[in-house]
C-alpha cells in the first residue's frame, strides 16, 4: 500500500435476513492531491480519474479549474476506452478548495502554473505541462487522437510520480 500504515476492521453487512462480516482495509492517512488546470474540462478531469484508478485507495483526489466549465465529452470517451468512467465527475472551481490542505497541488498547464502561486491552498506545488486537447481542431476522430495522446502522457507521468512516492 505504498508505505502508508494500514489497519483492517470487520464491519457487519446485512442483506435481508443474513448478516456477514466484511474486512475493510483502511489507511491511517490518505494523501491528498489536487490537479489544477484552466477549465477543469479535460486534462485535470483525466488526471483525477487516472489517479483514482492507479493510486488506488491511498489518495484522496480532487481536480479544479481557474475558469471551470464542463467535463469534455471527448475526455469522457478517451477515458472510457481504458475502462475509467469519469462521466460522473463535475467541473469545479479552485474556490471550492481554497481552505483545504493538500499534500500535492499539481498544475497541468502553463496558465494554471502561473496562477498557482496565488492559490492559497497549502501543499507542495508541482508543474506538469500538457497540451490542451480541448483546443484540438479537425474531425472528431482527429480530436480524439489528441485526447488519447494527452491521456496517455498524463497516465505515464502519474505512474512515475507514484513510483517516486512509494520509494
Amino acid at each position: 500500500m505504498r508505505g502508508n500504515p494500514v489497519f483492517s476492521i470487520w464491519i457487519p453487512v446485512s442483506t435481508g435476513m443474513t448478516t456477514f462480516y466484511r474486512t475493510i482495509i483502511m489507511n491511517q492517512k490518505m494523501k491528498k492531491i489536487l490537479f489544477l488546470c484552466t477549465g477543469n474540462s479535460a486534462r485535470s478531469q483525466m488526471a483525477e480519474g487516472l489517479m483514482r484508478a492507479i493510486g488506488e485507495a491511498d489518495w484522496k483526489v480532487r481536480s479544479a479549474g481557474i475558469f471551470p466549465s464542463y467535463v469534455h465529452p471527448l475526455a469522457i470517451r478517451a477515458m472510457e476506452e481504458i475502462g475509467i468512467d469519469i462521466s460522473g465527475q463535475t467541473s469545479k472551481s479552485t474556490d471550492e478548495f481554497l481552505k483545504e490542505e493538500f499534500d500535492y497541488i499539481i498544475t497541468l498547464c502553463d496558465h494554471a502554473a502561473m496562477a498557482c502561486p496565488n492559490f492559497p491552498g497549502q501543499g507542495k506545488r508541482v508543474a506538469w505541462s500538457f497540451e490542451d486537447p480541448a483546443a484540438a481542431i479537425g474531425t472528431i476522430e482527429e480530436r480524439l487522437l489528441v485526447f488519447r495522446k494527452v491521456r496517455d502522457a498524463i497516465k505515464a507521468k502519474i505512474e512515475v510520480f507514484l513510483k517516486s512516492e512509494s520509494s
